[in-house]
């Protein structure tokens, strides 16, 4: 059975805005990149402190930060960046689904990223959207913004010109295009079982469908909301978002109603396949018991011939007791009988299509 991932939860009760770090989630690494049209600075740093020259000298400024296992330098995070007392509490319980949240210096953005790990099939991502700058959180190391990254330091496109609001436009369409190579992936999985359920269907093939269909349940829990939450953003007037980034959030809308059609068409796709493997179990069985009863047929009238020299009559009491016993021939006479009559069911199954194929499959096939 694969293994779920556990989370850790507040006790019930808890105050608003406390923190439950998981004991085994790794320590924060602070990665920064800050750019301008003409200029890119990409470095980590060791501490929240040196985060505060970076953030009044450059017109954008993204903090991204690998791993929550330490409470004092979220904190730190959370004040240096003015961020709600919540906003910060869902940082930390990454169980949250993908919402937007407007608060007066920030608006706080919760997605989920698929992944390829069994494991892991989806990870929290939250981003943090100011005046300059973009403050995301990742549960641990390795993301889907390599691409995002790549486009800043070559200044590609309109990424180093625009704000921060484009950065996080970017950011959040990786995130809702990460889907797209996972579903390929369990696509890819699913033709192959495909295959298996129509040429040898087997328990393992059942179970692989049904951990394919695990899957794909929580991929559609992680990505449906995505659609509504950033549909939210067109529809609410924001500061932190210019009109000219709105267009590009549709976009995203759009990317976000095409992963929720493949999910559903994909496990709707997992439906059909574990109902088929259950017919083509249940086809294979009526085929023995089909051959089992052509088989009982055949010996029932065999049964009866041998049932009645079988019994205890004696010729010479009376010519009317089973006078074939006395015949000189009377038992291969018999053997021959009993085998004409064999051969001459079985053509008769063949020819009515419950042994063999049909003759409506012959001559469709000749078609």
């Amino acid at each position: 059975m694969r293994r779920r991932h556990q989370r850790r939860r507040a006790r019930p009760g808890t105050s608003p805005g406390t923190l439950t770090i998981d004991p085994g989630a790794p320590k924060p690494r602070i990665r920064v990149t800050a750019y301008r049209p003409e200029k890119v600075v990409e470095h980590e740093v060791d501490g929240v402190g040196a985060l505060r020259e970076l953030l009044g000298r450059w017109p954008v400024v993204w903090v991204n930060v690998d791993g929550l296992g330490d409470e004092a330098t979220l904190r730190e995070l959370g004040e240096l960046f003015g961020m709600h007392r919540l906003a910060l509490e869902d940082v930390v319980n990454v169980v949250q689904r993908p919402k937007v949240e407007p608060y007066d210096e920030h608006l706080f953005i919760i997605s989920r990223m698929a992944l390829a790990e069994q494991h892991h099939p989806t990870e929290q991502v939250s981003l943090v959207l100011g005046e300059n700058y973009v403050l995301t959180f990742q549960e641990r190391p390795g993301d889907c913004f390599e691409a995002v990254r790549e486009r800043i330091r070559q200044g590609q496109g309109k990424l180093r010109r625009a704000g921060p609001d484009y950065l996080a436009y970017a950011l959040l369409d990786a995130v809702v295009d990460s889907y797209f190579p996972a579903l390929e992936q369990l696509h890819e999985q699913l033709e192959r079982l495909e295959e298996r359920i129509f040429a040898e269907p087997d328990e393992q093939t059942a179970a692989e469908v049904q951990r394919i269909k695990g899957d794909l349940r929580h991929l559609r829990r992680a990505a449906w909301p995505h659609r509504d939450a950033i549909g939210l953003m067109l529809r609410e007037e924001s500061r932190f978002i210019t009109p000219a980034t709105r267009v590009y959030l549709r976009d995203v809308v759009d990317h976000a109603q095409h992963v929720n059609d493949l999910l559903t068409t994909y496990y709707e796709l997992g439906l059909d396949l574990m109902n088929a493997y259950l017919s083509s179990v249940s086809n294979r069985m009526n085929e023995v018991m089909k051959v089992l009863t052509v088989m009982a047929a055949i010996f029932i009238p065999l049964s009866f011939l041998a049932g009645i020299y079988g019994m205890n009559f004696d010729p010479a009491a009376s010519p009317w007791n089973m006078p074939e016993l006395a015949t000189r021939y009377g038992y291969p006479v018999l053997l021959l009988v009993m085998a004409l009559i064999g051969i001459g069911l079985l053509l008769y199954f063949r020819r009515r299509g419950w042994v063999g194929r049909s003759r409506t499959r012959r001559r469709w096939n000749k078609h």
